[in-house]
């Protein structure tokens, strides 16, 4: 008779030992996959994926949204600090370098803002993605600090080169911006839907938190302490970006899904060993991106350089014309656009199909407000007030803010799910630069409006 398996194994010898353990079917069924890969459902060894406790990483892109826009958002809504005390002594030379100072802002931010959104998708500006960010943030530090010694002294005397300079110090800090903002809806591009919108709630926020922070701040006498406290804020929210970035590394939820970009990333580069394919990813994702863009458009050929030389036509409006422009244009839309925002984490309507719809509509608000009582500063109103109610005007403002902040939501978030995972990244940062080339494009219309009412 034949010797059993078992009396030949030089482990057991001869003795008799128990039978092997088989699995059952069942249980067998219910085991993942020696060399299973992180999918987007589940994690290592199929394993339920790790969940954002407390909401942590979702506010930690909420809080960078708020630090991409706070330079840009810092120098808008100071126009009474530079208009007004710096620039507002009544020498000629003052009156030169106040007119049109908001549309000269715009240009200065968004010139470099635009070109360096692009050639970030291209060009890897400083390393990696963590480089690019601790730099850009490093820097515009530095010239925040330069802005409050600029606050500091007493320019009187020289308001050619305190306009000159803040113009340099906004030039530069467009620059590490656009990088900056670039990068992060990058990154936020490849964790779920919603952290992309909280980027976009967080840009949002920084509008209303700089209309807060400005109303606080007036009740000092001083309005360069007004102006020293406003920018050193700005620093102190910079440095608590500056740090947040590091702990998104330590989170279970973030290396999850860093986890599945980079392993899709390396596919594409083990199988094809191809250079990304730009022209096919923005070409896939364009008619998001072009609601993106038109979006901004009208919202900045509106706000800030016509709404805020809106003017009260009823002389017992509710608000006083000291308050006027602050409640009705920068406040009402900083509050609206983040109300707006904030309500793409429970409404998705319309879908990414029918999304052009209500953006194109808006171009009406192009015509609206300069038929309102319109008049660019240190100019005389020639053309006819179609629309003199205060109320009229207010509602139109809350509408545009609502609407800004709604529509640009949906657009940054269907963006990036417009193509593959794989180029999800990309595709988030050629949403962000159509952001700013509709901002800066909408700053380039508001240029024509003093043209047409005087």
């Amino acid at each position: 008779m034949a010797e059993s398996k078992s009396e030949k194994s030089p482990f057991i010898g001869k003795q008799a030992g128990p039978a092997p353990v088989t699995l059952n079917p069942s249980w067998e069924s219910k085991l993942p996959p020696l060399e299973s890969k992180p999918t987007a459902s589940t994690g290592i060894l199929g394993l339920p994926i790790p969940k954002d406790k407390y909401k942590i990483v979702f506010f930690i892109f909420l809080l960078h949204g708020l630090g991409t826009l706070l330079p840009w958002n810092m120098f808008i809504t100071a126009k009474s600090y530079f208009e007004d005390f710096k620039l507002g002594n009544g020498t000629v030379s003052d009156v030169n370098y106040k007119t049109n100072f908001m549309q000269n802002l715009g240009f200065a931010s968004q010139i470099p803002n635009v070109l360096f959104n692009w050639l970030n998708i291209f060009v890897s500006f400083g390393g990696d993605l963590t480089s690019r960010i601790v730099y850009s943030i490093i820097v515009e530090l530095i010239i925040l600090l330069v802005t409050i010694v600029l606050a500091m002294v007493d320019s009187s005397e020289w308001p050619g080169v305190f306009f000159w300079s803040t113009m340099v110090c906004v030039v530069l800090i467009n620059i590490c911006n656009g990088i900056y903002q670039n990068t992060i809806y990058g990154i936020a591009a490849t964790l779920p839907i919603k952290y992309t919108g909280a980027v976009v709630l967080g840009s949002n926020i920084c509008g209303c938190f700089t209309s807060v922070l400005i109303m606080v701040y007036q009740t000092f006498d001083s309005k360069r302490t007004q102006a020293i406290y406003y920018f050193v804020t700005a620093i102190l929210v910079l440095l608590l970006c500056f740090d947040t970035y590091f702990a998104l590394p330590l989170n279970k939820f973030f290396r999850h899904y860093e986890s599945l970009s980079h392993d899709s990333e390396k596919k594409t580069e083990s199988r094809q060993q191809l250079n990304v394919p730009y022209w096919q990813i923005f070409k896939k994702a364009s008619p998001q991106l072009l609601n993106i863009y038109l979006t901004f458009f009208v919202t900045l050929g509106v706000f800030p350089a016509v709404q805020s030389n809106i003017h009260r036509s009823d002389p017992d409006f509710i608000i006083d014309s000291d308050r006027f422009v602050l409640v009705t244009c920068f406040l009402t839309f900083n509050v609206f656009a983040m109300l707006g925002s904030l309500t793409t984490s429970w409404v998705q309507w319309p879908k990414p199909r029918f999304l052009w719809l209500p953006v194109v509509l808006r171009l009406a608000f192009l015509p609206l407000f300069i038929m309102c009582n319109y008049v660019p500063p240190d100019k005389t109103r020639t053309l006819a007030v179609f629309i003199d109610n205060d109320w009229i005007f207010w509602g139109m403002g809350i509408l545009m803010a609502y609407s800004s902040g709604y529509l640009s939501s949906l657009g940054m978030m269907y963006a990036p799910q417009s193509v593959a995972a794989k180029y999800q990244t990309t595709a988030g940062m050629f949403a962000a630069a159509m952001l700013i080339t509709g901002i800066f494009s909408g700053i380039m219309f508001s240029y024509l409006p003093p043209v047409l009412v005087v």
